[in-house]
């Protein structure tokens, strides 16, 4: 199958929509399917404002649709509601084309704590964008009743998956680690302001907290907070040392789809604290994370967790049913009809 895949979030961005795109990509061309990336990095582009890591990419439905055109692909499917996607949505509708989306950020929430503008305001734009596609791809129950609250009806399932290969609990954790205080208290992800990155560093329960990643907020929170450890963005081994090494990982957010930083510290056996929003509520088990209204409160349960339940239930999540997941929503170009069908080498 020849996929048209139009994202406004791609490398050098690290963010869980970047490696759950990458990932399945990966998967995807290994079975033999054609994959087409139509990212920021084939346009012009200027930085975003209060986020200039993200390039936003300076095209229109013409540009996009001319490279849609020349991969001549059977399906599309449009990942970010960003430039990029709205150039191909409109060119889709314009040319009779069927498409996907999928719902990855809670963009409401995220305008409005970079902005100030009410997340109501927002969810009408929300709409417009995903109203006319095939499906919706949702990672969680959560999400999609979220969505079909706002008269959104058309939804798949596509949740995520961990690399079982890197991530696991046989590391040797980060020579820092042999002499911080315990319970070490991790974070891992984009160091910004929708994070809510503040509510684990303020938190009062004993122990040392550590900041793993890169982001606009980073200068402004290791001048606040002096005593925890910045460590810049890592990847790989060197990331999979820090939560296998760590006591628990704490996970902020309050606006995150998914987390698939959450799976990758389960995976290392690391149990996670949370708050009780979506992603959080549907990613986690009993034995395998704690929620609570209080950080430090979900802090201190997940501390009594049994590792080996939180590395069973984070190995439970793959790259290869993910996979299946997505190929599975697609719809073709001409018309209505589902696609079905994966080559069995997927893995």
């Amino acid at each position: 199958m020849r996929i048209a895949l139009v994202t406004d979030a791609w490398v050098p961005q690290v963010n869980g929509v970047v490696r759950t795109l990458a990932s399945v990509t990966d998967r995807l061309r290994a079975a033999g399917h054609a994959v087409e990336i139509i990212a920021p990095d084939q346009y012009r582009s200027i930085p975003c404002p209060t986020y200039p890591e993200i390039r936003l990419a300076l095209a229109g439905p013409r540009a996009v649709g001319q490279r849609i055109e020349r991969f001549s692909p059977d399906a599309i499917h449009i990942a970010t509601e960003g430039p990029l996607g709205w150039a191909a949505r409109r060119w889709c509708l314009r040319h009779g084309r069927a498409f996907t989306t999928a719902y990855h950020t809670q963009f409401p929430d995220y305008v409005e704590r970079r902005s100030g503008i009410a997340a109501r305001h927002i969810w009408p734009v929300i709409r417009h964008f995903h109203r006319p596609a095939a499906t919706i791809m949702v990672a969680t129950e959560t999400i999609r009743a979220q969505l079909a609250a706002q008269g959104l009806t058309r939804f798949s399932h596509w949740s995520r998956g961990v690399d079982i290969a890197t991530f696991h609990p046989d590391h040797a954790p980060p020579d820092l680690f042999l002499s911080l205080p315990r319970p070490i208290q991790l974070y891992v992800g984009r160091v910004a302001v929708e994070k809510n990155i503040e509510a684990f560093l303020a938190n009062s329960h004993p122990g040392s907290k550590v900041v793993v990643g890169d982001g606009p907020a980073l200068d402004g929170l290791r001048a606040k907070y002096p005593s925890a450890h910045f460590l810049g963005r890592m990847t790989g081994n060197a990331l999979a040392s820090c939560y296998a090494g760590a006591d628990v990982f704490v996970f902020p957010s309050r606006t995150d789809t998914f987390g698939l930083v959450m799976i990758e510290a389960l995976a290392c056996g690391t149990p996670v604290a949370a708050y009780p929003v979506p992603g959080p509520l549907d990613v986690l088990s009993d034995k395998a994370g704690a929620m609570a209204g209080r950080i430090e409160d979900a802090i201190a349960a997940a501390l009594v967790l049994d590792r080996a339940d939180c590395r069973r239930h984070g190995r439970s999540y793959s790259w290869a049913a993910s996979t299946e997941q997505f190929l599975s929503a697609l719809h073709p170009v001409e018309c209505g009809a589902q696609i079905t069908g994966l080559s069995p080498s997927i893995a």
